[in-house]
C-alpha cells in the first residue's frame, strides 16, 4: 500500500501559509472565459490552497446579477480568498465623486474586500488619486492603485545586426515611461495614504525580459519592497521570468489556468514540464 507525502516547501522557502503578506497568487475571474460558480467551486476546492486572491477583471462584476457575485464572493471567502474589483472604479468617477462613494459602500455590501484604482486611466490630479485611496481605506476596503509601465519596442537593440548594416528603425509602437522614479514616487505616496498594494502592469517590459528594460522592474521592487508590489504576469513565460529571477515570494496576477503551473515554480522551480514532481522528494512510496 502506497503512501503519499503531498508537495511541500523546504525549511528555507519561507512563504507562509494563508493569508500571505507575499507570495501572493491573485487569479483572474470572469472576463477571458465564462466561470460559472460550479467552475468557481472546483477551482477553490482543487487549488485553493494556492490562490490568495480573485479579481473581477475590466468591470465584468458590474454585467452580473448581485446574487451570483454575492455567491461567488462567500465562495472565495470560505476558502480564505479575498475578492477584488478591477478597472471599473474608472467608469464610476465620471459621474462624479458621491458615486464613487456609493460604489465603494456597495462593493462593501457585496462582500468585496479590495478596490482597484488604475492611475492611468483615471487622468486626475495626484492629491484627487490619494483622496480616493483614503476613501476606499475609510470605508473599510483595501486599496490597490495600478500603474503601467511601457516603453518603445524598438528600444530593444535588434540581436541580428550585421556590422555596418543598415537596420530599418522599428515603430514607435507606445509611449515610454517618461521617468520611473515619478512613477514609483506617486506609488510611494499612494502606500503613505494607506494603500495596501501597487499593482504594476508591466506587460510590455516582462516581454523582453532580456533587454536592458528589466531593470525597470528592479529599481520599482528595490524601491518598493517585494510585499507591497503585485506584477501582471499575462503568459506562463512571463510568471516563469519572474519566479526564476525573485523568487517563490514575488506576488503575481494570472489567469486561473496558471495556477497549478505557477505554484509547482514556487515550490521548487519545477519548469514547465514538472517532470521533477513524479521525484521521490514529491511523492513517498
Amino acid at each position: 500500500m502506497s503512501a503519499y507525502g503531498w508537495k511541500s516547501f523546504e525549511a528555507n522557502e519561507d512563504r507562509p501559509e494563508k493569508p500571505r503578506r507575499y507570495g501572493v497568487t491573485e487569479m483572474r475571474g470572469p472576463r477571458y472565459s465564462v466561470l460559472s460558480q460550479n467552475v468557481l467551486q472546483d477551482i477553490f476546492d482543487s487549488m485553493g490552497q494556492f490562490v490568495d486572491g480573485l479579481k473581477f477583471s475590466g468591470g465584468s462584476n458590474s454585467l452580473m446579477p448581485k446574487s451570483f457575485i454575492k455567491r461567488a464572493i462567500e465562495m472565495a471567502h470560505e476558502h480564505d480568498v479575498y475578492v477584488s474589483t478591477g478597472d471599473w472604479a474608472e467608469h464610476m468617477l465620471r459621474s462624479g465623486p458621491s458615486a464613487f462613494k456609493e460604489y465603494v459602500e456597495e462593493c462593501k455590501q457585496l462582500g468585496f474586500d479590495t478596490i482597484e484604482l488604475n492611475a492611468g486611466s483615471l487622468e486626475i490630479p495626484e492629491e484627487t488619486f490619494l483622496r480616493y485611496v483614503r476613501l476606499i481605506k475609510s470605508g473599510g476596503l483595501r486599496a490597490k492603485p495600478i500603474f503601467a509601465v511601457k516603453f518603445n519596442k524598438s528600444d530593444i537593440p535588434g540581436r541580428a545586426r550585421a556590422f555596418g548594416s543598415y537596420v530599418v528603425p522599428a515603430p514607435r509602437s507606445s509611449e515610454f515611461v517618461e521617468d520611473i522614479d515619478l512613477l514609483i514616487r506617486k506609488a510611494e505616496r499612494c502606500l503613505e495614504a494607506g494603500a495596501d498594494m501597487i499593482m504594476i502592469d508591466a506587460d510590455d517590459v516582462c516581454k523582453y525580459a532580456d533587454s536592458l528594460r528589466a531593470d525597470i522592474i528592479a529599481k520599482v521592487i528595490g524601491s518598493l519592497g517585494i510585499e507591497k508590489t503585485m506584477f501582471e504576469a499575462s503568459d506562463e513565460k512571463m510568471a516563469e521570468w519572474f519566479i526564476k529571477r525573485y523568487g517563490p515570494n514575488v506576488n503575481l496576477f494570472v489567469d486561473h489556468s496558471q495556477i497549478m503551473d505557477l505554484e509547482c515554480l514556487r515550490g521548487r522551480h519545477l519548469g514547465k514540464d514538472h517532470k521533477s514532481v513524479l521525484g521521490s522528494s514529491y511523492f513517498l512510496f
